[in-house]
């Protein structure tokens, strides 16, 4: 037949399309093209498919070949092509079966000898494909158990171009060759600290508790040495497990980071930049193709921003429409990419950048301009969008006094939360919100659960006076009722109010 035709995948964020392969043989003259959009890595597939071909005893036609890539109004990018352009293409001449390979997707990039290489984004590939009904796909073998990750689709893993032709029907031989191997895991992706190593923080391990139980942001200022990094790195363990989706979207967006994904892991990501990155390593980007950045890596669990003091003011700001939408945009010429982005903020700061202002038995050599213009990288748009803000002390004992009562576990603080986090589904089973964070101001002040007057009177009193905006009002009465969602209680109190008012405004411990 002249003209053959298979299947692959246009991934635009985790969002993949499928894409027609097409490949005709026209006139006498040797040439091959490939059209429909191709950036540039897909249009040095030409010579990959050429040489692998070649190198496997696969010779192409020598006659003009097009490879048309539809609808080509959609941008395609990267190698993950190669193999889905070198089986239509051989299919052009040569005797393979025409409807295995119209109804197979291929995935991956061929190496000059022929094998395949694995590719990013294979993941979130293969599942777009299971929705859009296709039964069967083709990977490369080191991509196999990532891709077996998605239910209702049969997968195979090819190490050769020589291997997939030769399902198709075509009679070859397939040589002996050693298989691409992915990049190991990382074997701790699942070990979470030890909330008991905390020490003599007992307000802000109470605080983190009502972080995780609402999935509020929170601001931890304080000297070096108070401990915000070891409580920052323990709140993963205490977060609920992730349900079937929201691993698959964690494990999507890890693999088209590039990261190796060999199983779905149930614990929150958790995500720590230096506090040199750029605005785009922060929300994602790319100069041709847009990859996710750690806001979108961090989704479904914690980003940490250690030292806020030292991150630029712009780099802050972009967090701020993030945290209110819940997911990123990003456009750049030609192509635009969503990804996911609802993750609990978590920022740790110094007092100034010596770190002593206001520490007892310390000196503070900062001049007061510094100070301010320190802390003026926390704009206040951004601090309005934080529900807790906690002022730490350093640790003034080496172990903690027993009779303040047993040290709380990570286990322990997991299931008080998990029971936190049920009491507040069942009490939003009839509306489209599952977690206190996400419940929309209005609902909270108007909706059938509205606190009575004498409940909001401080935080009443509050704004009135102007120390709370409309959208901190707000975010008091979320905190609120994760209070009274951790203490077991159907309706929250002026307790609780006055509690959530106080972790607001950060009063010191």
């Amino acid at each position: 037949m002249s003209v053959a035709r298979t299947l692959s995948v246009a991934l635009n964020g985790l969002e993949g399309a499928i894409v027609e392969v097409e490949a005709d043989l026209s006139e006498q003259t040797p040439r091959f093209v490939i059209i429909g959009l191709p950036d540039k890595s897909l249009g040095e597939a030409v010579q990959r498919v050429h040489n692998a071909c070649v190198n496997r005893g696969l010779a192409l036609p020598r006659r003009r070949l097009t490879v048309n890539l539809s609808p080509a109004s959609l941008p395609k990018q990267g190698s993950g092509f190669d193999v889905a352009i070198a089986v239509a293409a051989l299919a052009t001449e040569r005797e393979m079966d025409a409807a295995g390979v119209a109804s197979t997707v291929h995935l991956g990039e061929l190496g000059l000898d022929g094998r395949l290489r694995p590719v990013p984004g294979v993941l979130p590939a293969v599942a777009a494909a299971a929705r859009a009904g296709v039964r069967r796909v083709v990977v490369p073998r080191a991509n196999l158990a990532e891709a077996e990750l998605v239910d209702g689709i049969e997968v195979c893993g090819a190490s050769c171009l020589a291997e997939v032709v030769r399902w198709h029907g075509l009679d070859v031989d397939i040589p002996a060759v050693e298989p691409v191997a992915l990049a190991r895991e990382h074997a701790s992706d699942d070990e979470v600290p030890e909330l008991a190593d905390v020490i003599g923080q007992r307000e802000a391990i109470d605080a983190l508790l009502v972080a995780a139980a609402g999935g509020h942001h929170l601001l931890m200022s304080g000297p070096p040495g108070a401990g915000k990094t070891m409580l920052a790195q323990r709140l993963p363990g205490i977060l609920p497990p992730l349900d079937e989706s929201a691993a698959l979207a964690v494990g999507s967006v890890r693999s088209l980071s590039g990261e190796p994904v060999t199983r779905l892991s149930r614990v929150p990501p958790f995500e720590a930049p230096h506090h040199s990155t750029s605005i785009a390593a922060l929300v994602g980007g790319g100069s041709r193709i847009v990859r996710p950045g750690a806001i979108a890596r961090a989704s479904e669990g914690v980003l940490f921003l250690d030292e806020a003091g030292e991150f630029t003011a712009s780099a802050l700001d972009a967090l701020r429409q993030p945290l209110e939408s819940g997911s990123i945009v990003i456009h750049r010429s030609g192509v635009t990419a969503a990804y996911p982005a609802r993750f609990q903020l978590v920022v740790a700061t110094n007092p100034c950048p010596c770190g002593n202002f206001a520490v007892p038995g310390a000196e503070c050599v900062c001049p007061p301009q510094a100070i301010r213009r320190y802390f003026s990288r926390l704009s206040g748009p951004l601090l309005d969008r934080i529900d807790i803000e906690l002022s730490m002390r350093r640790v003034s004992v080496a172990r903690d006094d027993p009779s303040l009562g047993a040290t709380m576990t990570t286990s322990a603080a997991r299931e008080k939360v998990g029971e936190a986090r049920a009491r507040a589904a069942h009490r939003l089973r009839d509306t489209l919100w599952r977690r206190n964070a996400e419940v929309p101001g209005s609902w909270l002040r108007q909706g059938p659960l509205a606190p009575a007057p004498v409940v909001r009177r401080p935080i009443d009193a509050a704004l009135h006076r102007g120390m709370l905006t409309l959208r901190g009002y707000d975010r008091v009465l979320r905190v609120a009722w994760s209070l009274a969602d951790l203490a077991g209680r159907g309706a929250i109190d002026v307790g609780d109010v006055g509690r959530a008012l106080y972790l607001k405004k950060g009063v010191p411990a």
